[in-house]
């Protein structure tokens, strides 16, 4: 018998050493007492938690209302203490974003949308949202999340050298989609997890489970208007918790959870908080906040800027913190807006120029305008677009000591098919008139008794709430897709 190594095992035992310290990357974890694969200390948790706090916070915005901050920070303390890692030090934050959202970062930084906040309807129904986002940070997902995908990394690369066949291109993209998938949102395993541990932390801190049941309810109604209203308007669908889709309130194993965190409820009572809720929501922004400008419809309005704009009938538009883009239906065709410093006393033909790097030979067809008495250039080069490099309506407006870039460019790269809603909604540009001040303030939430003979039918008639108002009226008021308004009881309203 021969025996040597086969030369096949060789490059195996030069990895044994890096395969050890893998295997030794092992945690207790907090609340199943098992070992756990993991990458990260709790030292190294928690620094990761506080180096991106700020930057959550610059990206949404911490909404401006102390006593609100102060009641939802309350809240998740109480429920914090009762979880399984109570040492750490946890913060709730409510962002200011309209988006229904609520997340955590390792090491106790838990956030909540104000935009989710108007579709609660109980104390019990934000104490469930907080549980479930303290259950990631108590079983720590994202950190064994992190750790996985570093191990699929590194998986691959020692993969390779052993299995030259894992070398090939198609294998690589899929290692490169588990990665992505991995680090885009928890999988359904880690969520019923932590409505398992939400539910027994409500039950430990006096709250009915079940909120975590009607918690969910909510959200996958929201989730349904969202997805159908998506495909109306040719967008992608904006939904809680991403790319994977929570289980239905109907489904026994979340069902089963919460009945188990029963055994841990320490009285009879079960707080439910209702009318305590209501009241801290009570004038609550809802939709777009001032300071990042208002959408009605197919106008937009920016107070602290003071401009308004009209973009096409039937466009969507999206607001974000760095530029305005308008849609036309099934994203066909595309108008950016941005705001630029001007830096130098130059013409807009000249900005257009030096700035956006359209040089003479690029441009056709470029012409001088006056819109609403500001200096403004137009024209069409080829640039590179959202669809590709592409021929594209260049605009550039001169409002006081800023320049607004209008870039337009269509899916087919026919530009000229829109070229006159391009140019419409450029020419709409203009300072603030006094309905577009008042149109620039933000909705508000207004809560009420509900009356006699009112429906969500007759109340849509005649709410501030642009678009689709009687299903986002039952919506935030737990009553999708068919319940109406009962007179007496707490009603929330949009003004």
């Amino acid at each position: 018998m021969n025996r040597s190594m086969p030369a096949s095992l060789s490059p195996v035992l030069r990895w044994l050493p890096l395969l050890a310290l893998l295997a030794s990357g092992c945690a207790t974890n907090p609340v199943s007492g098992e070992k756990n694969f993991v990458m990260m200390s709790e030292d190294q948790e928690i620094q990761i938690g506080r180096e991106s706090d700020p930057d959550v916070r610059k990206v949404y915005g911490e909404y401006d209302d102390p006593e609100l901050q102060a009641y939802v920070q309350r809240i998740g303390e109480e429920l914090a203490a009762k979880s399984h890692r109570p040492q750490l030090i946890y913060r709730f934050t409510v962002l200011d974003s309209p988006t229904v959202n609520a997340f955590a970062l390792p090491g106790g930084y838990i956030y909540i949308t104000r935009g989710i906040m108007a579709y609660l309807n109980s104390e019990a129904e934000l104490a469930a949202v907080l549980g479930h986002e303290i259950g990631h940070v108590t079983a720590r997902h994202g950190v064994r999340q992190y750790s996985a995908a570093m191990a699929a990394n590194v998986g691959y690369t020692i993969g390779a050298i052993l299995v030259p066949e894992l070398q090939n291109a198609n294998v690589q993209d899929a290692f490169k989609l588990l990665s992505t998938s991995l680090l885009r949102g928890y999988g359904r395993e880690h969520e019923l997890e932590s409505d398992r541990l939400g539910a027994e932390y409500l039950a430990r801190s006096s709250y009915d489970p079940d909120a975590m049941i009607d918690v969910v309810s909510v959200l996958k109604g929201q989730e349904e208007y969202e997805k159908a209203t998506a495909e109306r308007e040719g967008r992608e669908a904006r939904a809680y918790h991403g790319v994977f889709a929570t289980h239905p309130s109907a489904d026994k194993r979340l069902q089963e959870v919460v009945g188990e965190a029963r055994k841990y409820q320490t009285g009879a009572t079960q707080k439910r908080g209702r009318d305590r809720y209501l009241e801290m929501i009570d004038g609550m922004v809802f939709g777009d906040s001032e300071k990042e400008g208002i959408r009605r419809g197919n106008r937009f309005y920016h107070k602290p800027l003071d401009f308004q704009l009209t973009f096409p009938q039937g466009w969507n538009i999206e607001n974000r913190p760095s530029y305005l883009a308008g849609y036309a239906p099934k994203k066909v065709a595309l108008l950016h807006v941005s705001l630029e410093d001007r830096n130098r006393r130059i013409s807009p033909r000249e900005f257009v120029q030096q700035r956006l790097e359209v040089k003479g030979n690029r441009l056709q067809e470029g012409r001088e305008l006056r819109i609403n008495g500001m200096p403004a250039f137009t024209g069409i080069a080829t640039m590179k677009t959202p669809y590709g490099t592409q021929p594209t309506r260049v605009t550039v407006a001169y409002f006081g000591d800023k320049a607004m870039v209008f870039l337009g460019a269509t899916k087919d790269g026919n530009v000229r098919a829109y070229d006159a809603a391009f140019l419409d909604t450029v020419r709409s540009l203009s300072r603030l008139d006094a309905e577009g001040r008042r149109l620039a303030e933000p909705l508000r939430i207004d809560v009420r008794k509900g009356r006699t003979g009112e429906s969500f039918t007759s109340l849509a008639r005649e709410s501030a709430i642009p678009n689709y108002p009687e299903i986002q009226l039952r919506l935030i008021n737990d009553q999708y897709p068919e319940g109406d308004v009962v007179a007496g009881a707490p009603l929330k309203l949009v003004q």
